[in-house]
């Protein structure tokens, strides 16, 4: 095979890869028209070819990019794992309020009124929604306050929480009113919410408050102290409490057992005197 590569005084000529294939592809040819299927004719063939790209330089020859055969016996390769989402980004805390003194005292007063048990800084700050450092200084603000003036109430720390208080100086006041309200006479509504308590037991105050069609907390208390009335448990429907009579209501009433309670039923008006008295009933 001929090659005009090697001509004096010039340089090798480009040579790209289709130029090599069109050549090869001409010997293939010449090559079954003469019926030589000669494999060392085709070894000398592509020796030849081989030869001429490694005398050229690497600038001159166009090498295309090679692709991967399919083996089918090749491992599948690994699924990219996804990109984890990124997580949202956390909303920021609402900035807290700067409360007015005025504000701020009276919202103190409130939710220690209300407050059977002693009650943290946090949770009233969380409550008034302000700053921690601005309740522990109200609460100090309030209890100062109290003793400047001599105020019947005091509001001392216990524990971790704070409370209201009957100021000491007053406390013989306190005693003889709760001594006197034992041996005072019951009013209607209390007596009539014992009535309900005593035939309907174990009832919560929202019964109560619904059969007498009025709110019976005020009441309630004053019987719970008295000790005519004691919670026996809790409803497993509502939650609430549950409300009976106590042995010193038996006592008092001269009886053994409520079994010894007098019939309902005749107590009861009239169905007439009802419709009378509310018509649109």
């Amino acid at each position: 095979m001929s090659s005009d590569d090697d001509r004096p005084g010039d340089g090798p000529a480009p040579i790209s890869w289709e130029a090599l294939a069109a050549e090869l592809a001409a010997t293939r040819e010449a090559a079954e028209r003469r019926g030589d299927d000669d494999p060392a004719a085709w070894d000398a063939v592509a020796a030849e070819l081989a030869a001429r790209v490694s005398e050229l330089p690497g600038d001159v020859v166009d090498v295309p990019p090679v692709p991967l055969e399919d083996d089918g016996d090749a491992a599948p390769a690994a699924p990219t794992a996804a990109p984890e989402p990124e997580p949202a980004p956390e909303p920021e805390p609402e900035p807290l309020e700067q409360l007015d003194p005025d504000e701020l005292r009276g919202g103190l007063e409130a939710l220690l009124f209300v407050m059977d048990d002693p009650v943290d800084e946090v949770t009233l700050a969380g409550a008034l929604h302000c700053d921690v450092a601005q309740v522990r200084t109200g609460l100090a603000d309030l209890a100062a306050g109290y003793d400047a003036r001599s105020a019947g109430i005091t509001l001392r720390r216990v524990g971790e929480g704070w409370r209201l208080y009957t100021r000491e100086e007053h406390a013989g006041i306190v005693e003889r009113f709760l001594v006197d309200g034992q041996r005072s006479r019951l009013t209607q509504a209390a007596l009539e919410t014992l009535a309900v308590i005593a035939y309907r037991q174990p009832v919560t105050r929202a019964r109560v408050a619904a059969i007498r069609g009025v709110g019976v907390d005020g009441v309630m208390r004053t019987l719970i102290t008295r000790g005519l009335v004691s919670e026996v448990g809790s409803d497993p429907d509502s939650g609430g409490g549950l409300y009976g009579t106590t042995p010193l209501f038996l006592e008092r009433l001269g009886l053994t057992s409520l079994a010894d309670l007098p019939e309902l039923a005749p107590l009861l008006p009239e169905t007439s005197t009802v419709l009378d008295e509310h018509p649109d009933s």
